[in-house]
């Protein structure tokens, strides 16, 4: 019968084999203490823990999660390394392994996918999520951008569209018959023919009032000064009231003495 502390550090490693992206496998049996604190210092950067359990434990543990192909791992001084991203935890521990011969990675676990060594190796060449995240955001506004380039060209192809269908339609247009053609040059010669008479018998009948309108004046100040004298002459032809008065006195002397 499996005892309980048993049970729950097998219970623990299966938590933590769900929970994580990846599980990575390595020997660490040649590094020392300072330099197995300093790859965990490097993969706690990368939100990664790596962990020294029993093989017997973890073996259990992944058969109980039906992970039989990763029992091979499980053997010798093998530390776990539980990753929460699994391309920069990968990276981590292949640079490390490359600077220190003393770490020797086995293989991994990715999303129940068994990896070898090479696959992880592969897995860290892989650009971080960061970079790569970047570059989808990236992909997604070239399209937009393209979009708003053809939007704002819209107006420009319509008006140049236009342009060329009415230089289509002029050019398809027909052709004026001839006779209509020579009537209307007829029409436009007598017209511009006519314009000119108009203008020059306007002009002349304007000239001949310009003229009239003095002569005209001129004969009414005559008439009128005519008429002037004319009533002085009346007025002194008439006789006043002392010449008549006097020429009565007169004539009753004479009468008296024709009478005796």
């Amino acid at each position: 019968m499996a005892r309980p502390e048993k049970v729950q550090a097998v219970a623990e490693i299966k938590e933590r084999i769900e929970e994580s992206d990846a599980v990575f496998a390595a020997e660490y049996a040649g590094l020392s203490v300072k330099q197995q604190q300093s790859l965990r210092r490097g993969l706690r950067g990368s939100d990664a823990e790596f962990k020294v359990v029993k093989m017997t434990l973890a073996k259990r543990a992944a058969d109980e999660l039906e992970l039989a192909e990763f029992d091979q791992f499980l053997v010798g001084p093998t530390g776990l390394t539980f990753a929460a991203d699994a391309v920069s935890a990968a990276k981590v521990l292949d640079d490390f392994a490359r600077e220190n011969d003393g770490l020797v990675i086995k293989g991994g676990l990715l999303g129940g996918d068994v990896l070898s060594a090479e696959r992880v190796g592969q897995l860290a060449k892989i650009e971080p999520r960061e970079v790569l995240l970047a570059k989808f955001a990236g992909g997604l506004k070239a399209p937009m951008y393209k979009l708003a380039g053809m939007l704002a060209a819209l107006p420009r192809y319509a008006a140049y569209a236009i342009g060329q269908l009415l230089d289509k339609r002029e050019s398809e247009a027909p052709a004026p018959e001839p006779e209509a053609a020579a009537e209307a040059t007829d029409d436009a010669s007598d017209s511009a023919a006519e314009a000119p008479e108009a203008d020059a018998a306007e002009a002349e009948s304007s000239e001949t009032s310009k003229a009239e309108a003095p002569a005209a004046e001129t004969e009414a100040d005559a008439e009128e000064a005519a008429a002037e004298e004319a009533d002085e002459s009346a007025t002194a032809d008439e006789p006043t009231e002392d010449q008549t008065t006097d020429t009565t006195d007169d004539d009753e002397p004479a009468a008296a003495a024709e009478e005796e």
